[in-house]
């Protein structure tokens, strides 16, 4: 069948040969009761939808009303998501219309629980699900994809170091999803340009693998030959298939993030938020402090209590602040100190993380210090 004209909610047109209910199942598309009566006869919906023909704010009135119905936050998650899946379009006016009640719900600190109940809540297939079996194929899943053609932004996960939860295995999908949401409804970026991608190389997680219920890919983590493989692959594909699409990194372990981050941007555009958008943040507020109180970046010295994947990625964007305010890279990394878990980092510790060693602060820098209270 030919394309047909569509008019989506917001009244622009698309072009479709979806009819019946493989139109109304495509969330992108469907309209639900909006669907007008020339609609419904040109796109064979006739009988397919109840008689009255709703308007946008009808029809928020109703997700409104049913949304009130639930009384705990997974309940209220679980309704939004599924309102997603069949009318993204509803799923949006209405999350932004009540954004600052619904951003706790769609994403922080709903999605945690989401996320380890993601198999007991599970309705319907969203992104991708790569894995050790079929990441060989994925040119093909990719080129399977609804609308891969308009792909721009990808967020991928590998469920490891969820903040607060660490390893979810599948279940970390749903922070993917939680974050495309938000890029759609606070950068404006259209959702069919979004996918979400968990990487489920397995998981250490004993509740999961024992759990009958579980989805995900019932293996212990893959060693870290076959890891790094497995992303080679997959980074191999994404550039072959989507080229010019921005790919997220999305809650890895501190090691793997760094080293995923630092050997893939130079090969496809790519950042991880846990480090840069940490860092980034960090940095803007540092300069419009120092704006304020009339001081200069490169005559600060900064303390970092914390050596992860946040706490590096603020010391590196911090270190760049200080080398653009005049500084030589060596000066610059004089003026951060980074604790950890065994306190300052410093240059002659053993077993220290590759990533942490750019920061160490030399031995003899400190000889000088005293404690004014050891205890």
């Amino acid at each position: 069948m030919a394309d047909v004209r569509l008019f989506d909610q917001q009244q622009r047109e698309v072009r479709t040969s979806l009819t019946g209910y493989a139109l109304l199942r495509d969330p992108m598309l469907n309209k639900g009761t909006a669907f007008t009566a020339e609609e419904r006869e040109t796109f064979a919906l006739e009988g397919l939808l109840p008689t009255s023909i709703a308007s946008m704010e009808g029809q928020l009135k109703r997700v409104r009303s049913n949304y009130d119905r639930y009384k705990n936050d997974l309940d209220r998650y679980v309704f939004l998501r599924s309102l997603q899946d069949r009318n993204e379009t509803l799923f949006y006016a209405f999350v932004l219309r009540h954004l600052e009640e619904m951003a706790p719900i769609v994403y922080t600190p709903t999605v945690g629980d989401a996320v380890r109940k993601f198999s007991q809540i599970w309705r319907r297939a969203r992104g991708l699900h790569l894995n050790a079996e079929n990441i060989d194929r994925l040119e093909t899943i990719l080129k399977n994809y609804p609308g891969h053609e308009s792909i721009r932004l990808i967020v991928a996960t590998d469920s490891e170091g969820i903040l607060g939860i660490g390893d979810q295995g599948l279940g970390g999908l749903g922070i993917p999803i939680g974050k495309l949401s938000l890029y759609v409804l606070g950068a404006g970026i259209h959702p069919s340009q979004c996918l979400p991608i968990v990487l489920d190389v397995g998981t250490n997680n004993r509740a999961h693998l024992n759990d009958p219920a579980y989805l995900g890919w019932r293996h212990e983590r893959l060693p870290d030959d076959e890891y790094f493989g497995l992303m080679e692959k997959f980074v191999a594909a994404l550039n072959r298939c989507l080229p010019g699409a921005l790919l997220q990194w999305e809650d890895f372990s501190k090691q793997n993030a760094f080293t995923l981050l630092d050997t893939y941007r130079p090969q496809i555009l790519s950042f991880n938020d846990d480090i840069q958008g940490t860092g980034a943040v960090t940095l803007g507020g540092t300069l419009a402090a120092l704006k304020l109180i009339g001081a200069e970046m490169n005559q600060q010295r900064f303390v970092i209590h914390g050596a992860g994947a946040g706490g590096i990625g603020v010391a590196r964007r911090l270190m760049a602040g200080l080398v653009r305010g005049g500084l030589t890279e060596n000066e610059a990394k004089r003026r951060l100190y980074v604790l950890d878990s065994r306190g300052l980092i410093l240059d002659d510790r053993s077993n220290l993380d590759d990533y942490k060693i750019p920061f160490a602060q030399p031995r003899a820098a400190i000889d000088s210090w005293t404690l004014h209270d050891p205890n």
